[in-house]
């Protein structure tokens, strides 16, 4: 017997004139708590920028980081070197980068209204891979010489739009699907096929790449948060801007779309544009950041799960901004660990966030069969 996965509904106010419903579980009840966890999460963003900027094969103090991040002179000048033209892009990557996949993952599953859907769970990293692929690996020697040395405007416009085109053609199908089958979980499992027959069909191109173009996607496969540089960094962060600012300028239809696609439409919500819309920005988010940062597993997932239970409320007025802090806070998190500070080595970093949100997803499947998303 087939447990359907949904987000809890939302519950009624009572005394409330038209029975306006507490969609969202206490945005108005619970205003303090709110302002609080937002107001720690930023605080402790700040405090991980810090140390993920300081933190490497080569140590700097806190007070010289910020003394660095404002302009003043640390106590060694080569600190200055390290921090601007290495820490500080790779910072501003991971904060986006985590942004970017959790606000991606709460898209999918509000949407989706399954919870565990997300970017690579759905395929849709997978489809965003393909992309970098069939441009990387497909085009001859000219894309391997990007590849390899630093793409250039050009590969890098060419790679970020071949990877939000291959994210957008595999979670296409997932929408299709998704409102002709009444099951989530059977999305969930018709995503995950997809998947796994895009990565056979990229697993051929690999077969016939170079010996130094292989070398080059695994260190892509494993993911990682340095390969945006400052000359990356005007394509990365703006396509990243962008999907955010779609998720933040539709937070009162993604909560129409809590409580059901009927019910949206009966408030004058267009469910086909808005699904296009999310479909759009969850792309883009996703897309780019598979392209930069190779396919990162489990914190679009996890991250608006933990955003929930922090917040104890499913308001996207407020989950959106707490979620692209959090983001931001568990990717830098990932990273520092990624880089055993003050060691030579590193640890893959999709390694490091399968340990942040592989147990997040067992804890939503346990919560799952003992009911508490049963619609």
């Amino acid at each position: 017997m087939t447990t359907e996965i949904v987000p809890p509904l939302p519950r009624y106010r009572r005394g409330e004139s038209g029975a306006a419903p507490d969609a969202l579980a206490g945005l108005s009840r619970r205003p303090a708590r709110e302002f609080t966890v937002l107001a720690v999460l930023l605080a402790t963003l700040g405090l991980a920028f810090v140390l993920g900027v300081g933190l490497g094969s080569v140590t700097i103090p806190p007070r010289d980081v910020v003394a660095i991040l404002l302009g003043g002179e640390p106590e060694r000048a080569s600190w200055t070197i390290i921090v601007e033209s290495v820490r500080l892009p790779r910072a501003l990557t991971a904060v986006m980068a985590g942004a970017a996949l959790g606000i991606a993952g709460l898209q999918m599953q509000t949407l989706l209204r399954n919870p565990l859907a997300d970017p690579y769970v759905l395929g849709i990293s997978s489809g965003a891979s393909l992309g970098v692929a069939l441009v990387v690996l497909a085009s001859g020697t000219t894309a391997g010489a990007i590849f390899a040395g630093g793409f250039g405007l050009g590969g890098d416009v060419a790679v970020a739009v071949a990877a939000v085109v291959g994210a957008m053609l595999v979670l296409g199908p997932a929408l299709v699907i998704s409102a002709r089958v009444t099951s989530p979980a059977t999305v969930l499992i018709v995503g995950l096929m997809f998947g796994y027959a895009i990565q056979a069909f990229v697993t051929v191109l690999v077969a016939g790449a170079s010996p130094e173009q292989l070398q080059r996607w695994t260190a892509w496969g494993f993911g990682s948060f340095t390969a945006v540089d400052w000359s990356k960094l005007p394509i990365f962060a703006p396509i990243v801007l962008a999907g955010i600012a779609i998720a933040a300028a539709t937070t009162k239809q993604l909560n129409a779309l809590l409580l059901g696609e009927a019910y949206a439409r009966s408030m004058g919500l267009n469910t086909r544009r808005m699904r296009i819309a999310t479909m759009a920005g969850a792309s883009l988010l996703a897309g780019i950041v598979t392209a930069f940062c190779g396919p990162i597993a489990f914190l679009g997932v996890a991250i608006p799960h933990i955003a929930r239970a922090l917040l104890g409320t499913s308001d996207h007025r407020t989950l959106v901004p707490a979620v692209i802090l959090l983001g931001g806070v568990l990717a830098l998190a990932a990273q520092i660990v990624a880089l055993l500070p003050g060691s030579a080595g590193t640890l893959p970093l999709n390694a490091v966030t399968s340990l942040i949100g592989a147990p997040v997803v067992v804890f939503v499947i346990l919560r799952s069969r003992r009911g508490a998303f049963t619609g």
